[in-house]
């Protein structure tokens, strides 16, 4: 199986300099201020939206009582917080198009 590069931080604050026209400080300015904007909303109001991206969303999910699989023995499972990122249905469908629906007979 081929290795997939990944893009890193740095190509791509350089693509997007490049593509805007402006420095690269600029831009790694821009987006280390709007992950901090991110990250005070999520905590703040629980969302943040991300016009074309999705959106973050903090969920609390309440205690339970699960399985260990390996013995069968019932588990306390604590309460905590999550946070979870919906991806847009726009960006979803243009990434992975959904299937056509089969015409009705």
């Amino acid at each position: 199986m081929a290795e997939v590069k990944k893009m890193t931080q740095t190509e791509l604050i350089k693509e997007l300099g490049e593509a805007v026209g402006i420095q690269k400080t600029v831009v790694k300015a821009f987006l280390d201020k709007y992950l901090e904007i991110a990250i005070r909303e999520t905590k703040k109001n629980g969302l943040f939206v991300a016009p074309g991206l999705g959106r973050l969303v903090k969920r609390e999910t309440k205690a339970r009582t699960g399985r260990n699989p390996a013995t069968g023995a019932a588990i306390k499972i604590p309460a905590k917080k999550v946070v979870k990122f919906r991806i847009a249905k726009a960006l979803q469908d243009a990434i992975v198009p959904p299937k056509p629906k089969k015409a009705a007979k």
